[in-house]
């Protein structure tokens, strides 16, 4: 190689290097300060809530949920060791739900379901930290709910954004379920095309929990457990009315609110509209490892953190198996802090532990408490 080819690839990898950096780099210390913006507390941010039905639970019969190309193939540890820790966290769960006033020893089904008022109190009651999703209803109703539509929390496939809120107020979570259940059955018609599920027309009998507003959230936690708040959005590429008004209308109730949190979005726009409208508060990017081939070339580059030149975040919410990757320890040498998303067992925490200073989990109880 001569020595002028040599020192063009020194200075394409330099500047390459210089890009890179450049594309991942958080927000400046000086802004940081200026803003007297909080760093994220150091507590365990429940996932949903600390819940006894949902996302990432797991229970011998559940195991074959877990196989083969079923979409929540990676949501759990299916190991006997993990097993026998998410029946004790389920167990933690109703156990604080009923602290705090929710359900009773006699309910056979979920008393705290993901994502529930009653799971939210369950957290506060164990001293866990909160990670929850916002959207909105077809009547512009600030909800917490993670998924676009009811199928896996309710059976029933209709979309948050084509329901209002007091059809939402008569639709139970995990209707017929078990404790520690996934998902829920399906309702009779979920699967016709169109279908043809109705919402009840009076609530359900006995005991049960909906999705809830935002605002009651607020008034159940009442400052007693830092939040994560996820602005939630089913194209992260997108930006429009409906965007906006979430933006909007979730922060006017968070700006209300005199308890600790700071909020997240997989939509660099989002974050974004953090950095240019409230500087103040800390913001974080949330990302995972996606593959190009599989992913697309829009989500493997925002797995690359590759669009934090938009929101400058002061946390990086990673997926836990992603914390030894290049991205994530480049950002967190350059000042962000790592947050892992979402530990479902011992063993992955002592996989993933040294690569993040803050932790969401679920289905098993951390050993700090």
């Amino acid at each position: 190689m001569s020595s002028k080819l040599l020192r063009n690839v020194v200075l394409a990898g330099a500047a390459a290097a210089g890009a890179a950096a450049w594309a991942l780099a958080p927000r400046s210390f000086n802004d940081k300060r200026r803003n007297f913006v909080p760093s994220i507390p150091d507590v365990w941010y429940a996932h949903r809530g600390l819940h006894d039905a949902g996302s990432g639970l797991v229970n011998p019969s559940d195991v074959d949920d877990y196989s083969g190309d079923n979409p929540v193939s990676a949501e759990a540890d299916t190991t006997s060791l993990a097993i026998a820790e998410n029946a004790e966290y389920v167990a933690l769960a109703r156990r604080m739900a009923m602290k705090a006033g929710y359900g009773s020893p006699g309910v056979a089904g979920p008393i705290a379901p993901e994502n529930s008022l009653a799971a939210f109190a369950a957290a506060c009651e164990a001293g866990y930290g909160i990670e929850l999703d916002l959207q909105l209803t077809l009547d512009g109703k600030v909800v917490v709910v993670h998924d676009a539509d009811l199928l896996r929390v309710a059976g029933d496939p209709r979309r948050i954004e084509d329901l209002t809120y007091d059809e939402l107020t008569r639709i139970p979570l995990f209707p017929g379920s078990k404790p520690g259940d996934l998902k829920a059955k399906p309702l009779p018609g979920s699967d016709a095309n169109p279908p043809l599920v109705v919402t009840p027309s009076a609530a359900p009998d006995g005991y049960y929990q909906h999705v809830p507003l935002f605002s009651d959230v607020l008034k159940v936690v009442a400052g007693r457990a830092p939040l994560i708040v996820e602005y939630k959005f089913s194209n992260n590429s997108a930006w429009d009315a409906r965007t906006e008004e979430l933006m909007e209308k979730g922060h006017a109730l968070l700006q209300a609110y005199e308890g600790p949190y700071v909020i997240e979005s997989f939509h660099p726009g989002a974050v974004n509209w953090y950095k240019e409208h409230h500087p103040e508060v800390c913001r974080g990017q949330l990302s995972w490892p996606a593959k190009l081939a599989k992913d697309g070339p829009v989500e493997w580059a925002a797995g690359l953190l590759a669009f934090d030149w938009m929101s400058r975040p002061d946390f990086v919410a990673y997926d836990w198996t992603g914390g030894s990757s290049p991205q994530v320890r480049l950002a967190r040498a350059m000042g962000a802090m790592p947050v892992s998303w979402t530990v479902r067992s011992s063993d992955e925490l002592a996989q993933c532990d040294r690569y993040f200073d803050r932790h969401i989990f679920e289905a098993f109880v951390p050993d700090a408490q």
